[in-house]
């Protein structure tokens, strides 16, 4: 019963996730057909078609490997300009994909190709679709955190480490050797709230971690609320230990260190606290996202030398729906805490297929996006300076980055899915 519960959360997760980028292509599709561009093709995943349906000028449909999707949009790239000078290998490359793409072009088309559209409108086009996935985050996200609510730390000390143990020490019990930490020193006891440190008064746990972190191996200062009283403890200093780094666990950062561990409480909220979690949780990705290949790099280098996998590496929509299953399987979470879980994973894929596609690098909307903004910059420095329009940016002599991005987004996906199967990361 439990592998068929797990599978069953897993497809039901593969599903969502497919659903997420099937209305990531329609926040392409909509504002495209807004503006008057031709838009021939909406599909969801690649190969061979399943599927298909015509609906006026546009085909709908499934095909047959479940891995994203597209909408054709007419017009990528401009026609071919004047030549100047030898044609080298780029040109060649970009006039056989627009020798493609114009194959379906016919002279009805004027004014609806997209290269012909505003700067504005191209970029609201190709904003859509991480725009969607941003939206169903956040109604995600909202949603949780209204009806479950969020796991939130309190000033209220819930246990105090005893000793302070090296961060590289795989064995985590106290030895004779081991220093007391500082909150064993100053006497901080389970049940103390901590109301004061160093002079300053913390709003909430996250600014109590913040200086603590800050405070490096200096003195500190406690005051904490015991039995309703006010009480100043003695002055001891906190040591220098690696804890993980706030916006990318998979490495510790050399902070200051006290030794106590909050009490957190289930807390509801609003649109704030949704914002605030998201911002946080953005944070985060952009780190990821910066070191995505090096992460993909120790992946591969993991599974080969048969390295254990680190919680903290990136999975593919596949180690995804299998957390997604083994949390809906889980006997050890309560059914709400399941829900709220699985709802989050699916909140978080979609917060990084909004910032992933955001990536300023073509063939990704970022990409596209990027070349609108340089296209208008040099139209508007051609009008300061007095100079014809130089036309639309060809995008077409772009496509060495889009096959290299290309070429890694499969290696890397490709990976990602090999070790999702072989070894997977356990998080319950």
């Amino acid at each position: 019963m439990t592998v068929l519960t797990t599978v069953l959360f897993a497809v039901l997760f593969f599903a969502a996730i497919m659903a997420s980028i099937a209305l990531h292509e329609i926040g392409h599709l909509v504002p495209a057909k807004l503006f008057g561009v031709r838009v021939s093709r909406y599909f969801v995943g690649f190969g061979r078609t399943l599927w298909s349906t015509r609906r006026g000028e546009t085909e709908y449909g499934i095909k047959l490997l479940p891995l994203g999707g597209y909408v054709r949009l007419m017009g990528m790239y401009p026609p071919q300009g004047p030549r100047t000078g030898r044609e080298g290998w780029l040109t060649r490359m970009a006039d056989q994909a627009r020798a493609v793409e114009y194959e379906e072009i016919t002279p009805a088309d004027r004014g609806r190709l997209l290269y012909e559209k505003k700067t504005w409108q191209k970029i609201v086009v190709m904003l859509g679709g991480p725009a969607m996935n941003l939206l169903l985050a956040f109604l995600i996200f909202l949603g949780i955190t209204s009806a479950f609510g969020i796991y939130t730390p309190t000033l209220t000390v819930a246990a105090v480490s005893e000793c302070v143990v090296a961060a590289d020490r795989a064995e985590r019990t106290c030895t004779g050797d081991d220093p007391p930490t500082p909150a064993v020193e100053a006497g901080i006891r389970e049940g103390d709230r901590i109301v004061s440190f160093n002079g300053i008064e913390p709003a909430d746990w996250d600014e109590v971690g913040e200086l603590i972190r800050a405070n490096g191996a200096g003195e500190a200062r406690i005051v904490v609320e015991r039995d309703g009283q006010r009480v100043e403890l003695p002055t001891v200093s906190t040591v220098l230990n690696h804890v993980p780094d706030r916006l990318d666990p998979s490495r510790t950062v050399e902070a200051g260190f006290l030794g106590v561990t909050p009490v957190t409480e289930q807390r509801r909220g609003g649109v704030t606290e949704t914002v605030e979690q998201m911002w946080q949780l953005t944070r985060q990705s952009v780190v990821a996202l910066a070191s995505f290949p090096v992460r993909v790099y120790n992946v591969a280098a993991d599974l080969v030398t048969g390295q254990p996998r680190d919680i903290n590496s990136p999975i593919s929509i596949v180690g995804a729906s299998r957390v997604a299953g083994e949390i809906g399987a889980s006997d050890r979470l309560a059914a709400d805490d399941k829900v709220a879980s699985w709802l989050s994973l699916l909140g978080s894929v979609n917060l990084f297929l909004a910032l992933f596609n955001l990536v300023p690098l073509l063939p990704l909307d970022g990409g596209h996006v990027a070349a609108a903004v340089w296209e208008w910059l040099k139209r508007v420095g051609a009008r300061v300076a007095g100079r014809a329009d130089p036309g639309p940016v060809d995008t077409a002599k772009g496509l060495p980055v889009t096959y290299v991005v290309g070429g890694f987004l499969l290696l890397g996906g490709g990976i990602l899915i090999l070790a999702d199967l072989i070894s997977p990361i356990q998080l319950l």
